[in-house]
């Protein structure tokens, strides 16, 4: 019962819409009903700006490692990168915004922000290398999860590299429709950078 309630709570830390909060509460606005209709952080960079993709981002990732650490902290016999997958689920189809949700980047990075806090900023230097060289946070997001599964194989935990690389398997799902535009160069590049 432990292990399911957990698994719950995981889900819906996951299922909080940072993006659409920030947007509704600071802008009036639904960030679904602009850019590319999506509530992960990029559309919010895109839609809100600046400084409130950076809260979306940090309350993305802190998802995810709240709901990675719930077992650790209740003391439940549950592997905590479980968990964290549950956070990433909630965060792709949150029950709190009909389904609709991210791409999975910014929760996943929370997971191993709270089991593998080098990897995470290995991972963190890769995405904006690879974003000043390409311009495309699409491209710079599949680089990451590619470089997350290699890491994980390099560090030998059978666990992490299963979960990496069911969260790869994510983040390049949920941008398929961003590879067609990167293919037919029509994917927009950021300017900021």
């Amino acid at each position: 019962m432990t292990i399911a309630l957990i698994l719950l709570a995981a889900y819906l830390l996951g299922s909080i819409p940072s993006g659409l909060i920030i947007g509704k509460v600071f802008f009036g606005i639904d960030i679904r009903e602009h850019g590319s209709g999506n509530l992960g952080a990029t559309n919010s960079f895109r839609t809100l700006g600046v400084k409130a993709g950076l809260v979306v981002t940090i309350a993305d990732i802190l998802k995810g490692t709240a709901a990675t650490l719930l077992p650790i902290w209740l003391g439940a016999e549950l592997h905590p990168l479980i968990a964290g997958i549950a956070a990433v689920i909630g965060h792709m189809f949150p029950v709190f915004a009909g389904f609709r949700g991210g791409k999975a980047v910014a929760t996943s990075g929370g997971i191993l922000l709270a089991v593998q806090p080098i990897m995470f900023v290995v991972l963190v230097l890769t995405f904006f290398v690879s974003l000043y060289l390409s311009k495309y946070v699409s491209l710079s997001s599949m680089i990451v999860a590619a470089v997350a599964v290699m890491y994980s194989v390099a560090i030998g935990s059978v666990p992490l590299i299963i979960v990496v690389s069911i969260l790869a398997f994510f983040v390049f799902y949920r941008h398929r429709a961003n590879i067609a535009r990167i293919r037919n160069k029509t994917e927009p590049k950021i300017k900021w950078m």
